[in-house]
């Protein structure tokens, strides 16, 4: 059969529909597209590197959305009840730079421009969170974008359910192209929109046929309308470079009843002479003769990075264009009864008694000594925790029973009502992380959801995104050792600790009884700045710690035992591990080697600690690292003499005793170890 992608030789039909659009009567949205054409070939130019192609070709929708549809006002793009806009395709950067700037934003002026991709500008390679008030979320990692999306409409639908459609009220639009709509995470965030039927979220999909490769056709042949009507989308094609059928087509989709898809037929790197509707203008700069070129083609005859004042005055009222909107709102929130509610949940605050009744489990845990797998232990801290604090929002990615992520008496979320507080995201971890990352960066919400510690490989570069941005997301990852048993080595995260611990400013706690559970349960709803992972373990583990004060996870690790007299040895242990090792330190003990028992359930907290405090929990006799995983980044704390029990490659099928038997994760292997090192 014939190739379907058309050949390099074959003549571009996308300059002779670019002929006829350029022939067109000049228009007011026409010129205010141009401007953004015109910031993003003169920005990459300078830079030498960067994305001109997508802003070129979407600039006409970007138009259209942000003067007559768009949500937000310029003076407070933080305003909570604004439209979220998300570029999923976030190597078009300088659309979203160009449009913050020709909308009067501070903090994006034509300096910050004329830095575009260059050390401490705001205007990075791609949209980074936290650079600019009116960059919603990181993107760039493509489809992303469009996963935080649907956790944005998601947040806006349950905080509507919670304080009413006075305060909240708003639209999630999107840019992505058809890298974000090959992604998988796409068909895993569209599925679950369309189920949840979020009717106020919109995606203008960038149809221009290129990827860097060539054609589309290459690898993509999707009928992609059909795909999101399946989902339970409505989906229409629409002219991207019209303003009319543009506007139509984004007022169509604000009265829908389901998620949108408005599929804009552009072409890539519009008014480039020769490189319009190829690779060519997709990921570098079109070069000095065809940027001025294209610059000419449009009729823009301006100096590089100049706006003229007339032009830039329309664009700064369409910055202005919701600021009556916005004070409407201010006005109803001073006299609405759930203000102070409200402030308080955006803000990221915690209620102020929302710790009690999780003092209240550690005194009861203390009392009882429960023998609890740490997973049933984490449904009783959220037993304590979720009626406390409202804005936490369950889920499981179809492992609720096992995850133990659900709370009796709180309700779940259902298509089209909003008004429950557990999510069940169906077997959709990548799609599920994303979106819980969409759900912390709308604010409002503290997401927390639960999966097998196994599938954060699925969810990694959403988990990888959530601690870029420093958002508080939580996620409950079971099952954490080859203690899960007879699912076998398929099931069985030997390796996915040390992947997680890698990730900077993600914590990692790994807690070994019901004590510590709650401990560092604590810990990750206190933390604002950041996500956690909390490695949990399917099988029964007895207690060891019976003290109610202090929060000793909060220094990551500590001594649960100290020797009797100078240490011989110093076992350190996570997890279900700890038990392990206090029975060693008894076998120990018996045969006079003074030994010293520490728990490390956070590397992360334990390496912000003092060298002395490191030091004495540590001791400088032979160190002894215990856990049901492999050995990688231990030597951090064992030092070059130090030993390590654990795993050194994959497990097996068996009962969890019969496994740790056969690999050698026990008492009697620990206790030959000293032995034998200490002679």
């Amino acid at each position: 059969m014939a190739s379907l992608a058309p050949s390099p030789d074959a003549p571009n039909p996308a300059l002779a529909a670019q002929a006829a659009l350029l022939a067109r009567p000049v228009t007011e949205e026409r010129r205010m597209a141009d401007a953004i054409r015109a910031l993003a070939i003169d920005a990459v130019e300078q830079a030498k590197s960067g994305h001109p192609g997508m802003p070129m070709g979407m600039a006409d929708a970007a138009t259209t959305l942000f003067t007559k549809f768009l949500k937000f006002d310029a003076a407070d793009p933080r305003w909570p009840d604004r439209d979220r806009f998300v570029l999923s395709a976030g190597h078009g950067s300088m659309l979203l730079y160009a449009l913050l700037n020709l909308t009067g934003q501070e903090g994006m002026g034509i300096d910050d421009i004329k830095r575009f991709r260059q050390l401490h500008s705001p205007a990075a390679g791609h949209p980074e969170y936290g650079e600019h008030p009116g960059i919603e979320t990181t993107t760039g990692p493509l489809g992303q974008g469009l996963a935080n999306a649907v956790g944005m409409a998601l947040a806006e639908r349950l905080l509507a359910a919670r304080f009413g459609k006075s305060l909240v009220d708003h639209r999630t639009w999107v840019i992505a192209g058809d890298g974000c709509l090959q992604e998988g995470i796409s068909h895993e965030a569209a599925s679950l929109a369309g189920h949840l039927q979020l009717s106020k979220l919109t995606v203008l999909y960038d149809d221009n046929s290129i990827t860097i490769d060539g054609d589309t056709a290459l690898s993509f042949t999707d009928d992609t309308l059909k795909r999101f009507a399946a989902y339970g989308w409505a989906v229409r094609r629409v002219d991207g470079h019209d303003p009319a059928d543009l506007a139509a087509a984004m007022l169509w989709a604000s009265r829908s009843r389901r998620p949108t898809l408005l599929a804009c037929k552009t072409i890539i790197g519009f008014s480039a002479p020769t490189k319009a509707g190829t690779a060519g203008s997709h990921g570098s700069p079109l070069g000095p003769t065809e940027a001025a070129a294209a610059k000419s083609a449009l009729g823009w005859n301006h100096p590089p990075f100049e706006v003229p004042d007339g032009l830039r005055a329309q664009w700064e009222a369409a910055g202005r264009r919701s600021a009556g909107t916005r004070r409407s709102w201010l006005k109803r929130l001073t006299r609405h009864p759930q203000r102070e509610e409200f402030e308080r949940a955006i803000a990221g605050r915690l209620p102020n008694a929302w710790h009690e009744a999780l003092a209240t489990l550690r005194i009861q845990t203390a009392e009882q000594k429960p023998k609890l797998a740490t997973r049933v232990a984490s449904q009783k801290a959220l037993e304590a925790l979720v009626p406390a604090v409202p804005e936490m929002v369950g889920g499981s990615a179809d492992l609720t029973g096992s995850n133990n992520t659900n709370v009796k008496g709180i309700p779940a979320v259902t298509p089209g009502n909003f008004a429950g507080r557990y999510i069940h995201y169906g077997v959709r971890e990548h799609g599920m992380a994303a979106a819980m990352n969409g759900m912390a960066l709308h604010g409002g919400i503290i997401p927390y959801s639960g999966t097998f510690l196994v599938f954060a490989d699925y969810m990694r570069p959403a988990i990888r995104l959530a601690a870029l941005m420093r958002q508080r997301v939580i996620h409950v990852l079971t099952h954490d050792s080859i203690g899960l048993g007879e699912d076998g080595p398929t099931h069985q995260p030997v390796e996915t600790l040390a992947g997680l611990r890698a990730i900077p400013n993600l914590c990692v706690f790994r807690p070994g009884d019901a004590m510590e559970t709650a401990e560092c349960w604590e810990l990750a709803v206190k933390r604002a700045d950041g996500p956690t992972v909390l490695a949990l373990s399917r099988q029964n583990l007895a207690a060891f710690r019976t003290d109610t004060g202090e929060n000793r996870c909060a220094r990551g690790g500590y001594v649960v035992e100290e020797a009797p007299g100078p240490r011989q040895a110093t076992l350190i242990a996570s997890g279900s591990e700890v038990g392990l090792a206090l029975a060693a330190r008894t076998a120990l003990e018996a045969e006079g080697i003074a030994t010293a028992v520490v728990s490390l359930p956070c590397w992360e907290l334990f390496a912000a600690q003092d060298a002395s405090y490191r030091e004495q929990v540590l001791g400088s006799a032979l160190r002894v690292g215990i856990e049901a995983a492999t050995g990688f980044g231990w030597e951090r704390w064992l030092g070059p003499d130090g030993v390590f029990v654990g795993m050194t490659g994959f497990g097996a099928s068996a009962p969890a005793e019969a496994l740790f038997k056969h690999f050698g994760i026990t008492a009697e292997a620990v206790v030959a170890a000293v032995k034998k090192r200490l002679g």
